[in-house]
């Protein structure tokens, strides 16, 4: 945990000092670092939803997909991820973005989001090739992982 947080003040204090380059658009479109993090979000949905298919029994349980699935989830929260949350590209920034401007005055709000993301990230890849029980078990925590933090920093639809 404590290695995670050290990692998560130094992805904040990257994304600080990359921020003013990464932040520029180029003719309109979205910049690299928003687009760079709106994919990792839609990672994080596509695994996300193969597991919630199989918790709510609307696919059949696969151990082997359930783990790649959570596998690929605790890679993509353990990944340094601060160039993406470049200063200048929330919601008051740009259009196109559902980040809100919290994420960057709330520094420690989002690490607490972010490590508790990464542990039921790790708990789930422990869990999913254990059986559906063990799978559906793991869902709770992760989806309040993941709700805690588009409840404070992102944009509502």
């Amino acid at each position: 945990m404590k290695k995670i947080r050290t990692m998560l003040m130094g992805l904040a204090a990257t994304g600080a000092l990359a921020g003013s380059a990464l932040a520029e658009s180029h003719g309109g479109e979205l910049p690299m670092s928003v687009k760079a993090r709106q994919s990792t979000m839609t990672l994080y949905a596509f695994n996300l939803g193969t597991l919630g298919a199989m918790a709510q029994e609307k696919i059949p349980y696969d151990a082997e997909a359930a783990s790649a699935a959570a596998a690929n989830l605790a890679a993509l929260t353990s990944m340094n991820q601060g160039p993406m949350w470049a200063p200048g590209t929330s919601t008051e920034d740009l259009e196109g973005t559902r980040a809100l401007p919290e994420i960057w005055t709330d520094m420690e709000g989002v690490i607490e989001n972010a490590v508790a993301l990464n542990e039921a990230a790790a708990a789930m890849e422990a869990a999913a090739g254990e059986g559906p029980d063990s799978l559906k078990a793991a869902m709770g925590p992760l989806g309040s992982a993941c709700g805690d933090c588009h409840k404070a920093y992102r944009e509502p639809d």
